[in-house]
């Protein structure tokens, strides 16, 4: 993981309200609307900080039929391994530093 992939990781749950909805979906999957009661939050709101969570690979959604024919999305965790360290850093750090050398090199070759 280089420096900007780990830095969006870090901001898609550097929110209370993310962090609270995380803690809802470690137990179970949740209906947008049961989840939206148990952190006391607008359906809309919510929706924005799943995308963030969803985009940042901590949840992932998926639509059920109810009985009466009703589409309902859920949300659930998935399964993750975040570490912060200071090794965690320098090496996504030098990732970013090593893609952006080879970046510069090719458009070197492309140009001359």
């Amino acid at each position: 993981m280089d420096a900007q992939a780990l830095s969006a990781r870090l901001a898609a749950i550097a929110s209370p309200q993310r962090m609270r909805i995380l803690s809802m979906l470690a137990g179970e999957a949740l209906h947008v609307s049961e989840l939206a009661r148990r952190v006391q939050m607008s359906r809309a709101l919510l929706y924005m900080h799943l995308q963030r969570l969803e985009e940042a690979g901590y949840v992932t959604g998926r639509l059920e039929l109810s009985n009466d024919g009703k589409a309902l999305k859920y949300f659930e965790i998935v399964p993750f391994d975040l570490t912060i360290d200071l090794a965690t850093i320098v090496a996504a750090v030098r990732r970013s530093e090593d893609q952006q050398h080879s970046e510069e090199v090719q458009r070197s070759e492309e140009s001359g």
